[in-house]
C-alpha cells in the first residue's frame, strides 16, 4: 500500500486525473491524502468531488478554504466571487449529497508522524491540542447547527488565540488559522494580508512554519493554500501548493519514501 499526498486541486480535474494515471494509483491497494480546497477558480469542480467522494476510504480529505467558501455559498451566507466556477456544483442534482459529504470531512487528520491540515497551525498548538479543537469544528459542520456555524463563519476577528475564547469567535479563528492562516506573529496572531513568498511579510511576522519553538513540531505537517510558497520539504514540513491553477504544477508525494511526482498545468486559469 502506498499513501500519496496531493495538493490543492481546485477544480483541475484534468491534471489530477492525470497524476492519478503517473502514479498508478489504486483505491482497492492506496490510499489518498488530499490537502483541502478541492474546489473553486478551476473549470471542473463538479468532477472533481465525484472522483474524490467515489474512492470512498481511499481518500483522506482535509477542508479547505474554498470548500468552506462552496458550503457557505451554498447556504446563501456568502455572496459568489468574479473568479468563482461553483456554478455546476451548485447546479448538479447530486448537489446535496456532496455538500453533505465534504461537510462531513475533517479539518485535520493524524496519522503516525504526519498532520494534514489545509493551511497550518499556530505555534501555540500541539498536534494533540490542535486536533481536539478541530474536532470542535467539525461538530459544529456535521450538527443540527450547521447553518447558525456556516452563517458566522466569515470574518477575520478574532486574529489571536486565546483559550479562553469561546462560541463562534473560538470556531472562528480554528477556521482561519487552519484553512487561511501563511503568516503570524510568535504569540499566534494571524496576518491575511500578506499573501507572497516568505521574506515578504509584515515586520513582527513569519511563516507560520518558522516560528521558534512552535508546538507541533513533534510532527511533518503535510498542508497546502500557499501556491507563492509552492512546493517546500523541509525537517517538519511538507508543502504541496504548486500553483497548478496559476498554470504550476499539481504535486504528489509518496510519503513512505518521499518519491514526488508532479502534473504540469494544461493551461493558466487565472492571472496572478
Amino acid at each position: 500500500m502506498a499513501i500519496y499526498a496531493i495538493g490543492d486541486i481546485q477544480g483541475c480535474y484534468d491534471e489530477f486525473r492525470a497524476l492519478l494515471d503517473r502514479v498508478r494509483f489504486d483505491p482497492a491497494a492506496d490510499r489518498l491524502w488530499l490537502v483541502g480546497d478541492l474546489v473553486n477558480r478551476g473549470p471542473a469542480s463538479l468532477q472533481v468531488l465525484r472522483l474524490v467522494r467515489s474512492l470512498g476510504p481511499a481518500a483522506t480529505v482535509v477542508l479547505g478554504n474554498h470548500d468552506l467558501y462552496l458550503l457557505m455559498v451554498a447556504a446563501g451566507f456568502r455572496k459568489r466571487g468574479k473568479d468563482d466556477t461553483l456554478a455546476p456544483v451548485l447546479d448538479a442534482p447530486d448537489r446535496e449529497s456532496l455538500l453533505t459529504w465534504l461537510a462531513g470531512c475533517p479539518l485535520l487528520h493524524v496519522e503516525d508522524e504526519f498532520a494534514m491540515v489545509h493551511a497550518g497551525l499556530v505555534p501555540q498548538w500541539s498536534v494533540a491540542a490542535a486536533r481536539g479543537l478541530a474536532t470542535e469544528v467539525e461538530a459544529a459542520l456535521r450538527g443540527a447547527e450547521r447553518n447558525r456555524f456556516l452563517a458566522e463563519l466569515a470574518g477575520n476577528k478574532p486574529d489571536r488565540w486565546d483559550h479562553r475564547l469561546r462560541g463562534q469567535d473560538r470556531l472562528r479563528f480554528i477556521v482561519n488559522a487552519m484553512t487561511r492562516m501563511r503568516f503570524c506573529s510568535a504569540d499566534g496572531r494571524l496576518d491575511f494580508r500578506a499573501k507572497g513568498p516568505p521574506g515578504t511579510a509584515p515586520k513582527g511576522l513569519l511563516p507560520w512554519f518558522d516560528v521558534p519553538d512552535r508546538a507541533s513540531r513533534s510532527h511533518t505537517i503535510v498542508c497546502g493554500h500557499w501556491s507563492a510558497l509552492g512546493f517546500r520539504r523541509e525537517q517538519g514540513l511538507l508543502a504541496l501548493d504548486s500553483g497548478c491553477l496559476w498554470g504550476g504544477e499539481l504535486t504528489a508525494v509518496r510519503l513512505e519514501d518521499g518519491l514526488v511526482f508532479r502534473e504540469s498545468a494544461r493551461k493558466r486559469r487565472l492571472a496572478s
